[in-house]
């Protein structure tokens, strides 16, 4: 991270059609474009640490950072935020539920979280992301998946269903004249249609992500392209001793098409018994072609710890407030056949946890790529909290805290010609990374969101949370 010099400000400025003459006598030429400067912070980012920083901003780019003594325009807007540290803005790498626009988007912009990926395409949201764009609805940045693909079986009531390499063919070509950002594959694919559907992708110029396929191995995913795998699914058996053995199990298990949920759980619970038998020198050789093939994991742990916990153990969180009432009754119900219900199963599914949250740090340190996702939307996982949630358990499983940022801001940088999505911290998330949650400002879109506005945010949420939703929108849930 370097000093941008006084002509490199000059030159910005320029090409942003503003007339300026950088000086602090008041008689200097004012600016024609917003101008905000931020003084005296400590800058944060995957670069490293640089205290007693300015960081200049006009139209939605950071245009010059430098020391304290950085000269500015007339007319600039000064912050002085001495004491202060500022992060690169957040990324949710995994969200449901961005058509709740009056819910989700603000609860990501007040918890600083400026880009998300939405892994659940529809047109209303391709048409969302679109107005994002355009400043019609002011919101974080939105990459979008295609529909859920799987087949030819799926736990997924709307998911969409292919049940030959054809048809697995044609909906990737579908998903990109939607409008989607990537196609999103699913549990029960089988390995000719998903390898149907990723060259595909290589033709139509589109990469895919999404869950591990229960039908092939999570380093053959990877090696047929597949970029993010989610939610830990695959990983145990991947790196067990008894992994043959197992998938031999998994292809021996009968499917009823009216059940396909039993099916699932009970892979499962192989993924569960493959934990207990980990080999480290196959996990060496898994990340190795990761790190090949470019594919990066999403363990989404916030929504994993949630569905190996006692059904009632989140219920009363007090950001349930935020939450429309239909949305309540949907995490209730949705989690009575997941959960872990007797003492037997609570020990089994907590140690599970434990141990596929420390194959999580495995794979980092064997320099995987792990981004930060909540699975928000599914129960007591909230859009823009949950992301702090998410950091604390990177930490928790072995990442430092360094690491857990650049997982949460797809290590991002504050230089100049950077976009300008900042989060201003009252303290370092490097000591301690439960100080992403202590929010000062957030500055995206050319707007700084302080203490107030963000306030007004919330509030505004917890109304909106309270007004009937109609059942279209229901349904998308």
């Amino acid at each position: 991270m370097t000093d941008t010099t006084r002509r490199e400000v000059l030159g910005w400025l320029a090409g942003l059609g503003a007339a300026a003459v950088l000086a602090p006598s008041p008689a200097s030429a004012s600016v024609g474009v917003n101008v905000t400067a931020l003084r005296g912070v400590t800058l944060v980012d995957s670069t490293g640490t640089r205290p007693n920083a300015t960081v200049v901003l006009a139209d939605n780019k950071i245009l010059a950072v430098g020391s304290c003594d950085l000269p500015l325009p007339r007319g600039s807007t000064v912050l002085d935020l001495a004491g202060k540290f500022v992060i690169p803005g957040l990324w949710d790498m995994h969200v449901h539920g961005a058509f709740l626009d009056r819910i989700t988007l603000p609860l990501c912009l007040v918890n600083g979280v400026t880009g998300i990926r939405e892994m659940w395409g529809l047109p209303p949201i391709y048409e969302l992301r679109e107005r994002i764009e355009r400043g019609e609805v002011f919101g974080p940045r939105l990459v979008v998946g295609s529909m859920i693909i799987d087949g030819p079986h799926s736990t997924l009531p709307g998911a969409q269903i292919v049940a030959t390499p054809d048809e697995g063919r044609q909906a990737v070509r579908d998903a990109k004249t939607q409008g989607a950002d990537f196609v999103k594959v699913y549990s029960y694919l089988d390995r000719p249609t998903l390898a149907a559907m990723a060259d595909e992708c290589a033709r139509q110029g589109i990469t895919f992500a999404g869950h591990c396929s229960n039908h092939v191995a999570l380093g053959d995913a990877s090696d047929l392209g597949q970029k993010t795998f989610e939610h830990m699914y695959g990983q145990s058996l991947a790196t067990s001793s008894r992994e043959a053995q197992l998938r031999q199990a998994i292809a021996d298990l009968p499917l009823d098409p009216a059940d396909p949920f039993a099916w699932f759980k009970q892979v499962l619970e192989f993924e569960r018994q493959a934990a207990s038998s980990h080999s480290h020198p196959k996990a060496v050789h898994l990340a190795k072609r990761l790190r090949r093939n470019g594919s990066a994991l999403c363990p989404t742990m916030v929504a994993m710890r949630v569905y190996s916990s006692p059904a009632d153990r989140f219920s009363n969180d007090p950001r349930m407030k935020y939450m429309p009432a239909f949305y309540r009754d949907l995490w209730r119900d949705g989690l009575t056949r997941w959960v872990p219900v007797t003492p037997q199963e609570i020990r089994q599914q907590a140690e599970f946890f434990e141990r596929r949250i420390e194959q999580v740090a495995e794979m980092h340190a064997q320099g995987v790529e792990v981004l930060l996702g909540t699975d928000a939307g599914n129960p007591y996982v909230f859009s823009g909290f949950s992301v702090h949630d998410e950091l604390e358990l990177l930490v928790q499983a072995g990442l430092s805290p360094k690491a857990a940022l650049r997982a949460g801001t797809r290590n991002a940088t504050l230089n100049a010609g950077a976009e300008a999505n900042l989060v201003v911290l009252d303290g370092n998330p490097l000591k301690d990374i439960r100080n992403t949650q202590r929010i000062h400002s957030v500055l995206t879109r050319g707007r700084v969101l302080g203490p107030a506005e963000r306030q007004k945010m919330l509030a505004d949420v917890e109304k909106a949370a309270q007004e009937p939703f109609p059942p279209a929108v229901q349904a998308c849930c």
